[in-house]
């Protein structure tokens, strides 16, 4: 998964700019206790990112 897709998927779940402002400021602990943002920056992959984002939003396993 690129980075695009994983702000597309993002925008999908939590609509732009919602969605910009939850990965700049809500803190994950399976992320390490990371933002979205931090992660990225720390270079985890974005598929376990989207991976933390899907289960802290509580998504259907169809959006996985």
């Amino acid at each position: 998964m690129r980075e695009a897709e994983l702000r597309a998927r993002l925008d999908k779940h939590l609509t732009y700019p919602y969605s910009l402002l939850w990965a700049q400021t809500y803190v994950i602990g399976a992320l390490g206790q990371r933002t979205v943002e931090e992660a990225l920056a720390a270079g985890l992959p974005c598929k376990q990112i989207w991976r933390c984002a899907w289960a802290e939003l509580e998504l259907a396993e169809t959006h996985r």
